[in-house]
């Protein structure tokens, strides 16, 4: 009997051992295919997903096609007029002298249309060249005596305020005229179909970039740049890079340049100056741009600066360096027009 209890004291041992240890494998084998789920999840994240579409814009990628007509908006830049809104959506900002050292913006939407744009300002006949050149709809409020003629003559898909104000434009109660005109995305759309303007894209303007801000890493090293239009610290604009970031912010008269519906802060990823010819044509001091010459440049990016050129392509006012487009890094970016008289050594300084 001892010796039967014995036998079966011993298999029911050999049998709890053997279940023990199929438990301690099938347990070993769920955790090496943990393991394995983890280092599959782990390698998946380090894929890196490149969007299919590209903004031709700003380069920055997409999940669908970036199919919007370009709209340019003339935006008036007086002290006044300050902040504006719609300013921090802008694609590209082009800002050049409209009389005397007074600037003025053209804000350029392809990527997003903002909710509101403004204060909207005047054309002058440079203006419209460049919205012609990058075949965008046009907006403006008013016009010099050589921009209306033009307008007239259809040469660009075009609003004005002049037309419709009351309609598609509006007037602030918080500002006085002629600070207070403002127009709206929806505005901008129902004008294009007012005057049976094509609302996609046809024409791609011929820019380079990079796939981030990594590669732009060769040039003089510059933190801070400093831009004086005369000499009212009003167009003394000043641009700073945050590394972390890897954007730019900008100032005017020594405050933060934000959006005012939005208080979003304008980023950049180019900050670029154009040397252009100027010639004075009235006693008011309205400018006359040569926008064929080309020309000398500086690019800002990464927080480093290129001496570049520029060239007019197609219409199309482009940073160029040793024959062909510049590259920018992806993001928004913002182009002054300076005088080739006093230059850009006069105009713009920087600092590590």
């Amino acid at each position: 009997m001892k010796k039967y209890l014995i036998a079966v004291f011993a298999l029911l041992l050999i049998s709890g051992c053997s279940k023990d240890k199929e438990e301690s494998t099938e347990i070993a084998k769920d955790d090496e295919e943990k393991e394995i789920e983890v280092v599959d999840m782990t390698d998946e994240e380090e894929v890196e997903v490149v969007l299919p579409y590209q903004a031709p814009f700003t380069g920055v990628r997409g999940e669908e096609e970036f199919t919007n007509r370009p709209v340019l908006v003339t935006i008036n830049n007086h002290p006044h007029a300050r902040p504006q809104s719609g300013i921090a959506q802008a694609d590209i900002v082009y800002e050049m002298v409209a009389e005397a050292n007074v600037t003025r913006l053209l804000a350029l939407y392809q990527s997003e249309l903002p909710e509101r744009i403004g204060p909207v300002r005047s054309a002058r006949d440079y203006f419209i060249e460049i919205a012609n050149g990058l075949d965008a709809f046009y907006v403006a409020h008013g016009y010099s005596p050589e921009a209306r003629q033009i307008l007239a003559s259809g040469v660009v898909d075009h609003i004005n305020g002049m037309q419709y104000d009351g309609t598609l434009f509006n007037r602030s109660k918080d500002r006085k005229a002629p600070h207070n005109s403002y127009t709206t995305g929806e505005h901008v759309l129902q004008g294009m179909e007012k005057v049976g303007a094509s609302i996609e894209i046809e024409k791609m303007p011929p820019f380079s970039y990079y796939e981030s801000a990594e590669g732009a890493k060769m040039g003089a090293i510059a933190s801070v740049i400093d831009v004086r239009f005369g000499v009212s610290e009003d167009f003394h604009h000043v641009y700073t890079y945050d590394t972390l970031t890897q954007q730019y912010s900008r100032s005017s008269g020594g405050h933060l340049t934000t959006d005012k519906d939005t208080l979003e802060q304008v980023s950049l990823s180019n900050v670029l100056f154009f040397e252009v010819p100027h010639q004075t044509i009235d006693d008011q001091g309205r400018q006359q741009l040569n926008l064929t010459s080309g020309g000398r440049a500086y690019l800002f990016q990464a927080g480093i600066m290129k001496e570049i050129e520029w060239q007019q392509i197609d219409g199309v006012l482009v940073p160029m360096e040793n024959g062909l487009p510049a590259m920018l890094v992806p993001g928004k970016s913002w182009v002054h027009l300076v005088k080739t008289k006093p230059g850009m050594e006069q105009m713009v300084t920087f600092s590590p």
